[in-house]
């Protein structure tokens, strides 16, 4: 189901932060570890020690097959509106040109093990799965009521510099409904515009604590996000860490195990200890960790949703910068150290296309 026309009518919830600040003032008021106290704000950069793999090279072949899935996307003028049969078509927007960097056209060839056509349709799907369910129209005011309770909680980021998704399904405070799967969606964009560069993952922490009969997701709801999260945001997990499993919870997810792919069920951990995988000085007291974490709806969320807005400002202002290109590099794009694409090629002396 597609956001409504008019996800605005709720009002904003909270003040923000100085608005007249700009990225790194923001950030520089914002606390960066378990040593800040009272944390009710996100953190808005990992550790210095947590550093991401760095990406693999690609063989002659990946290049290959990286070039031709190129060269059909740059040929994209149009885009289905839905899913149906014949559907109508729109022009390709400039959101949907940047989404389509080098290393998002990457993640949809590993995800089909390098074919290369089964990846252009696929990323041609995605891109009409995002206008169909209105992800951009999915505003902060919209999902505000989700999050009133911090059930979802985006805060700190693992050892590999993976940000952290908390999910806590005790605080559940709405009805099963549309909104709670658009919630969701909304939180995973927002985790993605965190990612630093050369990061591609996210960690998804999962605590079943003092969760109670009818808090968690339906089987119907949870076969509806599996299918969104492998179809549309392949090769975005890094890792899912769950504790604090009831039997009842195990039970659930051998109903959804056949609907996980093998590579998704291998990045699964069960009650594991979590200093293992989260720095304890940005991981929650309540999940092992050093972080005296208190969610204030109030606080939290607008000071989330302006970090998140001058992340994804900055990004579109270097693709913009960059000439507006498909394959674009997204570590060019999150101010990493990569030249951006026009760059690149003028430097080996290619012709920009």
């Amino acid at each position: 189901m597609s956001a409504p026309s008019d996800p605005t009518n709720n009002p904003p919830t909270g003040q923000p932060l100085d608005s007249t600040a700009n990225g790194s003032d923001l950030e520089a008021q914002l606390p960066s570890s378990a040593a800040d106290g009272l944390i009710q704000k996100p953190f808005p950069r990992p550790l210095e020690t947590a550093k991401p793999s760095p990406p693999d090279e690609l063989t002659s072949d990946q290049q290959a097959k990286y070039e031709t899935v190129l060269k059909s996307v740059l040929e994209w003028t149009t885009v289905p509106t839905t899913s149906a049969k014949n559907a109508p078509t729109e022009a390709i927007t400039d959101d949907e040109r940047m989404f389509l960097t080098r290393e998002c056209l990457l993640r949809y060839l590993r995800a089909t093990k390098w074919n290369a056509p089964e990846a252009v349709a696929r990323l041609q799907r995605t891109l009409t799965w995002r206008r169909e369910y209105g992800v951009h129209k999915l505003t902060p005011e919209y999902i505000s009521v989700e999050n009133e309770t911090g059930k979802q909680v985006i805060l700190g980021y693992d050892i590999h510099g993976r940000p952290c998704l908390y999910l806590l399904p005790s605080n559940q405070n709405t009805e099963k409904s549309d909104r709670q799967i658009q919630h969701l969606v909304f939180m995973l964009e927002r985790v993605i515009d965190l990612m630093g560069p050369d990061q591609e993952t996210l960690a998804l922490i999962v605590n079943y604590n003092e969760t109670k009969s009818g808090q968690n997701a339906s089987v119907g709801q949870a076969k509806q996000t599996l299918n969104f999260l492998q179809n549309h945001y392949p090769e975005r997990l890094g890792r899912a860490l769950v504790i604090n499993m009831p039997f009842m919870i195990m039970g659930f997810f051998k109903l959804i195990t056949p609907f996980i792919d093998p590579l998704t069920r291998n990045k699964l951990k069960f009650n594991e200890d979590l200093r293992q995988h989260v720095p304890a000085a940005q991981l929650m007291k309540s999940m092992g960790g050093d972080v005296e974490f208190r969610y204030d709806h109030a606080t939290y969320w607008p000071v989330l949703n302006q970090l998140v807005e001058q992340r994804r400002a900055a990004y579109r202002e270097r693709w913009i910068q960059g000439g507006k290109r498909i394959g674009e590099y997204e570590n060019y794009l999150k101010t990493g150290t990569t030249p951006s694409l026009s760059q690149t090629e003028g430097s080996n002396g290619a012709t920009t296309a």
